[in-house]
């Protein structure tokens, strides 16, 4: 049986050379970059891709992929445009686009946590832009079109970490959100929950983060201690009154319960490397 053939766009970032690392052994596993690295010029698995220079249907044409995961991060019109060229080859090619969306697609509702099949509105331009994607796959047939909704991703090597590690260190204060409710994930959970869709040849929407909610202050609190014996100094950043909820939970798409998480697990998977 042949490997199947997945190509990561935005394998150079975070979370996409994350998918990368976990699919590689795998699956016959491709990735664009956009700033050259020599780990990527060299690696033959990977591609330059500008997304605002090179049209996607070259290179979709040349590496013929059964699963398209797209992590990019850039210019949203350019964004935009590419997603439509991808649902057109995925709609004459027998491919599966699997999105990373992101909790914000709700961020306009903020009295409750959203499920899979909760109407999208976003007061954000990051929200309203991954809304327009998704909406674009929402029109594809459910079984070429898997839609992840994301919370923040935390992690060792992730930006968040590095960036409070950063604060830490340099000893300004690190901005905390008292009223926000969230849930949670990082790099590893996130990569063997798609790992484990494709696998499975899943489609739809998941929600892709901890089964459980926490509030932003408490959980930056609780990384912090585990980062070491600092005594920061927070910022609390109040948006409003009331709590307010940015969190994705699953009803309808449930993972299996390996695959299930607690915020405490993302907590204590940060210990200083």
């Amino acid at each position: 049986m042949e490997s199947k053939k997945v190509l990561i766009l935005g394998a150079s970032g975070f979370l996409g050379n994350a998918i990368y690392k976990e699919l590689c052994n795998y699956f016959d596993t491709y990735g664009t970059y956009f700033s050259a690295r020599r780990a990527f010029e060299d690696n033959h698995q990977f591609f330059k891709y500008d997304m605002q220079e090179d049209d996607i249907f070259h290179l979709l044409e040349k590496v013929r992929p059964q699963y398209i995961i797209s992590a990019v991060r850039g210019n949203f019109a350019a964004q935009i445009q590419m997603h439509q060229h991808i649902t057109e080859y995925i709609l004459q090619n027998k491919c599966t686009l699997y999105f990373l969306s992101s909790a914000n697609v709700f961020d306009a509702y903020s009295k409750y946590p959203s499920y899979e099949y909760d109407k999208t509105l976003s007061e954000s331009i990051y929200g309203r832009l991954k809304i327009k994607i998704e909406n674009m796959l929402l029109r594809l047939p459910k079984k070429k079109m898997v839609i992840l909704r994301i919370p923040m991703v935390f992690g060792n090597s992730s930006p968040r970490i590095k960036e409070i590690k950063k604060v830490i260190w340099k000893n300004t204060p690190i901005e905390v959100f008292p009223n926000l409710v969230m849930n949670v994930t990082n790099d590893d959970k996130l990569t063997q929950q798609i790992h484990y869709l494709i696998n499975q040849n899943k489609t739809g929407i998941y929600h892709m983060g901890s089964m459980d909610l926490i509030h932003h202050d408490e959980f930056i609190k609780e990384i912090v201690d585990r980062i070491g014996n600092f005594n920061p100094i927070y910022k609390r950043v109040y948006t409003t009154n009331e709590e307010r909820y940015l969190a994705v939970l699953p009803k309808d798409n449930k993972l299996p319960k390996n695959l299930r998480f607690g915020y405490q697990e993302i907590i204590d998977h940060h210990i200083l490397k």
